[in-house]
């Protein structure tokens, strides 16, 4: 059967099916599970976690998705969704005991902590960069060890600048700082018109880890160089602390000890006018509070002295576990659910809060229908890896999930350490995972 079918007849400009046409759905399901390369094997049971939803009509789609591929192909799919602090230590233990598990729908580098454990997805890579322009080089880093694919980047939420435009043009600013010059200026202005930004110090393993490495970056700092050695103490890394202290000092009190969903609560209840955060303040603005999203919008990280944009996003990367008893069945559900005719209405779905790795979909409508959408469009093309300047392995897996970029700056801006003592804390432990 020729697989084109799918673009042409139901899928006409990336909408057409709709969240709505679970017929369309499932006739496309079947006749896409008997031409699929990956053949599902019998009464197949796949056990899949995955973070927890921010945006409701998101976990729908998924869900519709879920019930077509079982109704197309027999298997049977059950799914716990977890949330992202929780995800890495459970999927570490599944690795560990070799059951529970089959998929693993987790964030950043997770597959880079166990490699050894991971199926070998090679061929689901090159089944969906043939058939939907290609791939990101971000999906290659996150996606690959060496010339293998031990997981697949399926979507990323862009931590961007979430602001309040009323308030940022009380402020003086006709347009969002562009440098961090201008965005320490505007922090301060903010505070002074009780209408404050903040930003997550906890450990938030979304929000804290973008914005921070984003902060480490742009003032030239790294925690390793290109060949994994450590370099964090140094004076571009102390210009960041201070430059995190000055901005801490007009922030909202409370922001050390935030976890993902803090900040949306607080610019939700309107204590709270500019964030970094993905788009789900906004989609649930426009549902709850329609007169604050309409003073809503979004703008890049501004530019450091290294004079680049330096963004880390939070890459969503799903990988089967090597001891699977269905093999065939958990690629053919990833294959699946990144063919357009899922893919599109679930990214649509999303509202913005997913952004593709495959470059066919960056004509999805969801990017140009509101313009306040559009800076997430280009996210999985802009962000670097939590790895920085070295290699994304086992290593640098190990030290985004132990904090330590987060908690060095936490350290100094509460504190808790000087300088020098917030350095060297890094430095030691990073040093331990990169003997």
């Amino acid at each position: 059967m020729n697989m084109n079918f799918d673009r042409r007849s139901l899928l006409k400009g990336g909408a057409a099916l709709g969240l709505g046409s679970s017929a369309n759905l499932l006739a496309y399901a079947k006749a896409w599970a008997q031409a699929s390369p990956f053949k599902v094997e019998p009464n197949a049971k796949i056990n899949l976690m995955r973070w927890k939803r921010f945006v409701e009509a998101e976990d729908v789609a998924f869900m519709n998705l879920v019930a077509a591929f079982e109704k197309a192909t027999g298997a049977k799919i059950t799914v716990t969704n977890e949330s992202y602090d929780d995800l890495q230590p459970k999927a570490s233990v599944v690795a560990n005991t070799g059951q529970g598990l089959d998929l693993v729908w987790g964030l950043y580098s997770l597959p880079h902590l166990f490699p050894q454990k991971c199926m070998d997805l090679t061929d689901v890579s090159k089944y969906l960069g043939e058939k939907h322009g290609g791939w990101f080089p971000s999906a290659e880093a996150y996606g690959k060890l060496g010339n293998k694919w031990i997981g697949i980047p399926i979507a990323a939420s862009g931590g961007l600048m979430n602001y309040r435009i009323s308030s940022i043009n009380k402020a003086g600013f006709k347009e969002f700082p562009k440098d961090t010059a201008g965005f320490l200026e505007l922090c301060k202005a903010l505070k002074a018109n009780n209408t404050p930004a903040g930003m997550a110090f906890g450990h938030a393993s979304g929000d804290a880890n973008t914005w921070m490495h984003w902060l480490l970056w742009t003032h030239g700092g790294n925690l390793v160089d290109k060949n994994d050695k450590v370099i964090i103490n140094t004076p571009e890394t102390a210009k960041a602390l201070e430059y995190a202290k000055a901005l801490y000092d007009t922030f909202i009190p409370g922001t050390a000890s935030w976890n993902d969903s803090s900040n949306n609560k607080a610019f939700l209840a309107g204590e709270l006018h500019t964030t970094v955060n993905g788009i789900s303040v906004y989609v649930a603005a426009k549902k709850e509070k329609p007169q604050m999203a309409a003073d809503m919008d979004h703008a890049y990280m501004p530019i450091g002295p290294i004079g680049k944009p330096t963004e880390l996003h939070l890459p969503f990367t799903m990988l089967a576990f090597q001891f699977t008893k269905v093999p065939n069945a958990c690629k053919a559900f990833i294959a699946f659910m990144l063919d357009s005719p899922q893919f599109n209405p679930w990214i649509g779905a999303a509202q913005g809060y997913l952004s593709h790795f495959l470059a066919e979909y960056d004509k999805n409508p969801v990017w140009t229908a509101d313009p306040k959408t559009t800076p997430f469009r280009d996210v999985a093309k802009r962000t670097l890896t939590p790895a920085g300047l070295g290699t994304l392995g086992e290593k640098a897996a190990a030290a985004i999930a132990d904090f330590i970029v987060v908690d060095m700056f936490a350290n100094y801006v509460t504190g808790r350490e000087d300088i020098k003592g917030a350095m060297a804390g890094a430095e030691r432990q990073a040093k331990r995972i990169y003997r």
